[in-house]
């Protein structure tokens, strides 16, 4: 059967768990990002695409964040 994509079909522990491997792929990301920056050869292509992706990841966690956190009305 396929997962459900629409965020708001996903119960709170697969969101949870979704948000562990977004931001480790995050991580992953940054490190890679620096390490072809020390390198002083970096592709700038292969450096654009890579800050994209971790973009949209940024994105994707602050969407399944803001979905965790309860609205609290002040």
């Amino acid at each position: 059967m396929n997962a459900p994509t629409d965020i708001s079909m996903k119960t709170s522990e697969v969101l949870r768990v979704e948000l562990e491997v977004m931001k480790r792929e995050h991580r992953d990301l940054d490190e890679s990002i620096r390490a072809l920056n020390d390198r002083g050869t970096a592709d700038q292509l292969m450096l654009q695409r890579l800050k994209r992706s971790k973009l949209r990841l940024k994105d994707k966690i602050a969407v399944i964040e803001d979905r965790l956190t309860p609205d609290i009305i002040a």
